[in-house]
């Protein structure tokens, strides 16, 4: 009996391709529509493909750790009687294509391990059995693999193959990501230093910078802007959709704040704030993070400074205009009506797209960002 093809879907915000990480099916399971075939990962997130249709496997394509394009054949299903020979493409279009079955399927038996990408490549390298590892939460996380591993070192074979293996997934993506924002966008720099004397002992960094980006967007909207860089046309942004750059062992993540500009309220809202970039911080840790989550920045902010570095030059991605950066915070002698005292500094780096924003805009959202980091609340 001849088959019909899956392919990729379309994953999205032109996503070209994705890394098999787990096959949840076999050649010959009898699968129903919207059941999970595998799991693949993109730099966004890590996602469960549904079956479009329900029929039996007869051939998968791919293996896990592969790069497989969005379009690319993925499973063939075993044609059915009713079946017209149209080659099943995309999900979208699988409701037309898919005969109801003549009586209730059971539920798919979801008995694979859920695991984070790192905690899988981590028992691989290790050795382990994800079966075999305790959890501390719903999903295996790279800790619990290395506490499974009780001592456990990567062998001489396995650390060959990880460090010939090219980029994949995140890094894989983010190579893509800056060679095509350097051949897009004209970045220009300007720098300047915060007095933050005043700030509390126990001042945090993090959400006083998002407050002065939202106050520096306010003061001069087009850095909170989208660019066609086809068409010449720049679009000010109504809401402050703030990206907070994350560095991890996979590579970097922008998760996005939405509407940051909430968090400036009211006396209370500083903590509303923690809550929500700590919730930020564990769904980028744990990959639990969904696409839409890792879409739609607006405006970019790094606090490259909480590792080192004083100013940098960032990268601007399109569409996008603007990326504020923060150094690390340091002590300088500085004098106040005449009299010597210690400051504390906190450099500041601005790198914007100068085909859409001008230096003296550029200036204006600076000096804008110092004048509310150096007011004492």
């Amino acid at each position: 009996m001849s088959s019909l093809t899956f392919h990729l879907p379309d994953l999205g915000e032109g996503l070209s391709e994705a890394e098999i990480v787990e096959w949840h099916v076999s050649v010959g399971d009898e699968v129903h529509s919207g059941q999970p075939l595998v799991s693949v990962e993109t730099d966004k997130a890590v996602v469960d493909i549904p079956s479009p249709r329900t029929a039996r496997i007869v051939a998968l394509h791919g293996s896990a750790g592969e790069i497989v394009a969005v379009g690319a054949a993925l499973v063939e299903f075993e044609r059915g009687e009713s079946d017209k020979g149209a080659v099943v493409g995309r999900l979208a279009e699988t409701p037309a294509e898919v005969s109801a079955p003549e009586a209730p399927l059971p539920a798919p038996d979801r008995t694979h391990i859920r695991a984070t990408p790192k905690a899988r490549r981590r028992a691989r390298e290790l050795g382990v059995a994800l079966e075999q590892v305790s959890l501390t939460g719903d999903i295996v996380q790279l800790e619990d693999v290395e506490r499974a591993a009780a001592g456990a070192t990567v062998s001489a074979a396995a650390r060959h193959a990880r460090d010939a293996a090219g980029l994949k997934g995140v890094r894989r993506a983010m190579a893509a990501r800056m060679a095509d924002a350097h051949a897009r966008v004209v970045p220009a720099c300007v720098t300047e230093e915060a007095d933050v004397s005043a700030w509390n002992a126990a001042q945090k960094p993090l959400p006083r910078l998002v407050r002065a980006l939202i106050r520096g967007c306010q003061q001069e909207p087009l850095l909170n802007a989208r660019f066609d860089d086809r068409a010449l046309a720049l679009a000010p942004q109504d809401e402050i959709n703030l990206g907070i750059a994350m560095e991890t062992r996979d590579g970097l993540f922008v998760p996005v704040l939405r509407n940051a500009a909430q968090f400036c309220l009211d006396e209370s809202s500083e903590d509303k704030l923690m809550s929500a970039l700590e919730a930020l911080q564990t769904g980028v840790t744990n990959r639990s993070m969904q696409p839409e989550d890792l879409r739609g920045q607006t405006i970019t902010l790094s606090n490259f400074g909480a590792v080192a570095g004083l100013h940098a030059q960032m990268v601007v991605v399109p569409p996008q205009v603007a990326i504020l950066g923060a150094g690390r915070l340091f002590s300088r002698l500085t004098l106040n009506q005449g009299l010597p005292g210690t400051g504390r500094i906190l450099p500041l780096s601005l790198t914007f797209d100068h085909r859409a924003v001008t230096g003296v805009e550029a200036c204006r959202f600076l000096a804008a960002v110092v004048d509310d980091l150096q007011s004492p609340v």
